[in-house]
């Protein structure tokens, strides 16, 4: 049994190629772990604040000493880093825009990136504080993004795999439904992508 946090950053609501993607993960994932509860976020929906000056500050503050404001702004923040940390499976939709991932999602990552929470500095460097993940990335792409031409432009895997590895998961997936505007493609690409999936 898992506790699986499944985070959605597409706006195309139910007829998202990513949503689909990752809803075929979470089967599979319950498939291999019966009994596995699922916590579904909504990104978009939330709307969650960019961070602000006020809202960094109050990161930094002891809790003995926040007031109300405080609290707050950094209320988001907390609870996104609470799911997180109580989650052993984290599957995120992540639709590729512009290259790159929705700012939603951004905003997420921004929120759960916390000095001495989820991540702290030693003497050797930075180190990740939130191990034992399992991530799995269920990316969608109009074009073609793995392999080709548009690989150079591909700003939403590597940066994943690399900064959610600086915070310490490392165990990282990435399953793609890519060329979903190709003719000649786009006709089985969510069944190529579905069918890619393998649960470790």
């Amino acid at each position: 049994m898992k506790r699986i946090l499944h985070l959605i950053s597409s706006i195309q609501g139910n007829k998202s190629h990513s949503l689909e993607l990752g809803n075929a993960i979470i089967e599979k994932v319950i498939e291999k772990y019966p009994g596995s509860t699922v916590k579904e976020v909504n990104l978009v929906d939330l709307d969650i604040p960019h961070l602000s000056p006020a809202t960094l500050q109050s990161l930094f503050i002891p809790g003995d000493k926040l007031t109300a404001e405080d609290k707050e702004l950094i209320q988001f923040s907390n609870e996104a880093v609470n799911q997180l940390m109580a989650s052993d499976i984290i599957v995120i939709g992540a639709p590729l825009y512009n290259f790159t991932i929705h700012t939603s999602l951004k905003s997420w990552i921004d929120h759960i990136t916390r000095p001495g929470i989820t991540f702290g500095y030693t003497k050797n460097g930075p180190v990740g504080m939130v191990t034992g993940k399992k991530v799995y990335v269920a990316m969608s792409s109009g074009g073609i993004y793995s392999e080709g031409p548009g690989k150079n432009n591909d700003f939403v895997a590597p940066y994943l795999k690399a900064f959610l590895g600086f915070l310490g998961m490392t165990d990282l997936t990435v399953f793609r439904a890519e060329g979903l505007k190709v003719p000649g493609v786009m006709e089985h690409a969510m069944e190529k992508g579905i069918a890619s999936i393998h649960i470790d």
